[in-house]
């Protein structure tokens, strides 16, 4: 059956003065309820975009989100109800909690009181797989560029190939899906499809990009180890990285990333627009999320 109601959020989490997890659960007085920050999302509003969205709204704080985490459904008085939850870990800083007409309270409690203090059974399920999950990892997002120019149609030297109009509009929306991971580097293939698929990103996020040709495809048909290469450097940092390339250098860069884990990627590729976004902890992959192109 498909939702009435489609909904994200996400289970909130920090380290208190003794390095134990805590969450966060919301107070809302329509309901009477504790339960984790979640809301309706929007029309054309991709799911992550959503749960990073109602998640600032109902909590004021500052948050990065982690690993996918899963959803739930349950009926609600308008019907069937779906929500997809991420974990968000705080982001330290002077951002801070102020009463609005849906939440008037948070508490942060550690995990098994927060599965006793949560209202729903679904909010409790919710955190039990966000215990399961790698929320305390970094994220390298494998990004494939935008729609581009079809190689037949195009005159020039293939690295100047550029977007099409349809690939315009996903790098003009690239800036909702990957603000939510709190990005600190943005590398790209020196390609001006890549270019400009992450330049306006970068600008609103005020991040430099590192441009590079150990990345393109042109690099890859010469000598295939310099991208792996690349890649192996970029997920031993601590850091929220994207890396925008091509096929097929982005799955072979995922075969030898991933080599100690079963994961099955369709087709062994990413469509234009598409992103792998790899949780690790510099050592070695823990969970992958396949980002959707974003729609146009």
């Amino acid at each position: 059956m498909t939702p009435e109601i489609v909904a994200a959020g996400g289970v909130v989490w920090r380290r208190d003065i003794e390095g134990e997890i805590e969450v966060l659960l919301v107070h809302r007085p329509r309901y009477d309820d504790w339960s984790l920050p979640k809301g309706k999302v929007e029309e054309g509003e991709a799911l992550i975009s959503c749960a990073y969205r109602e998640i600032l709204e109902e909590t004021g704080l500052s948050i990065k989100l982690g690993p996918y985490i899963g959803s739930v459904e349950y009926y609600v008085p308008d019907g069937l109800k779906s929500v997809a939850y991420w974990s968000a870990s705080l982001v330290e800083d002077h951002s801070s909690f102020h009463a609005n007409e849906e939440v008037d309270q948070i508490i942060w409690l550690d995990l098994q009181s927060a599965a006793f203090r949560a209202t729903r059974e679904s909010d409790r399920e919710i955190l039990v797989r966000f215990s399961a999950t790698p929320y305390d990892s970094s994220a390298l997002i494998m990004l494939r560029h935008g729609k581009a120019l079809e190689r037949t149609e195009w005159q020039g030297e293939d690295e100047d190939r550029p977007l099409q109009l349809v690939g315009q509009l996903q790098a003009k929306r690239m800036l909702s899906l990957y603000q939510v991971y709190g990005l600190d580097e943005i590398h790209t293939s020196d390609a001006v499809r890549c270019l400009d698929t992450v330049a306006l990103m970068a600008k609103s996020l005020q991040i430099t990009p590192t441009i590079t040709h150990a990345v393109s495809e042109y690099t890859y048909k010469k000598n295939k180890e310099k991208a792996i290469e690349y890649a192996k450097e970029l997920i031993k940092k601590k850091k929220q990285v994207i890396l925008c390339s091509h096929n097929p250098v982005l799955p072979r860069m995922m075969e030898k990333l991933t080599k100690k884990i079963d994961f099955d990627y369709p087709d062994n590729k990413l469509m234009p627009g598409e992103a792998w976004v790899l949780f690790h902890n510099k050592k070695e992959v823990l969970q992958i999320d396949r980002m959707a192109a974003p729609s146009v």
